[in-house]
């Protein structure tokens, strides 16, 4: 009888698990928004530094817009579902990445060692090391997907030219953030359309 009774107790906690992981991948689907804007604020800072007047404020000044709107869309959106520690989580990773990316960045521009392969090497491994960690959390390989083409276009930073570095980051930017972000909508969409069907 207790065999049994561990038995069945194990596979609730299997199940408990399981559910919680897919839970933390519907969540992050549902947040596919946010891969998109800031993929869109990463182009904007670009063409603004690279084309437009004060070009020193384009990367500060897109990337806090950029913070200010995803705060306010993320507020919006959570009132309208329970937190969870799973979502706790997830999203602590990505904003302490953020903070991290930030912090280091303005710091290399304030201090005159701004350099793009550098720049590109740190964007790359920390959104490499964030996207491995929601990954690995929610065993999504496409989010692993996307942290390997990131270190890529790190590595590429440490030994390619400027153009080269240019290229790869451009790529990172539109397959990790705008191409990734799509596809968590559309994952989003269909299980929407599915509940609405079972409904």
């Amino acid at each position: 009888m207790t065999e049994n009774m561990e038995g069945q107790e194990l596979k609730d906690r299997l199940n408990l698990i399981e559910t919680m992981i897919a839970e933390g991948r519907r969540t992050t689907e549902s947040w596919g928004w946010t891969f998109v804007l800031w993929g869109v604020a990463y182009y904007v800072a670009i063409v603004w530094a690279s084309w437009g007047g004060h070009s020193a404020l384009a990367w500060p000044v897109t990337m806090i817009a950029a913070s200010v709107l995803t705060g306010v869309i993320y507020s919006l959106k959570a009132r309208n579902r329970p937190e969870t520690t799973l979502r706790r989580a997830m999203s602590s990773i990505w904003i302490a990445m953020g903070i991290s990316l930030f912090i280091v960045l303005m710091s290399l521009a304030m201090s005159g060692r701004y350099d793009l392969h550098v720049f590109v090497a740190i964007i790359g491994a920390m959104l490499g090391t964030a996207n491995a960690t929601s990954s690995l959390i929610l065993k999504w390989k496409m989010q692993f997907a996307c942290a390997a083409v990131w270190w890529a276009a790190a590595v590429t930073a440490c030994f390619a030219s400027e153009n080269q570095t240019s290229i790869a980051f451009l790529a990172a930017i539109f397959f990790c953030q705008i191409v990734f972000g799509i596809y968590g909508m559309i994952c989003e969409s269909r299980k929407q359309r599915r509940g609405a069907v079972h409904a």
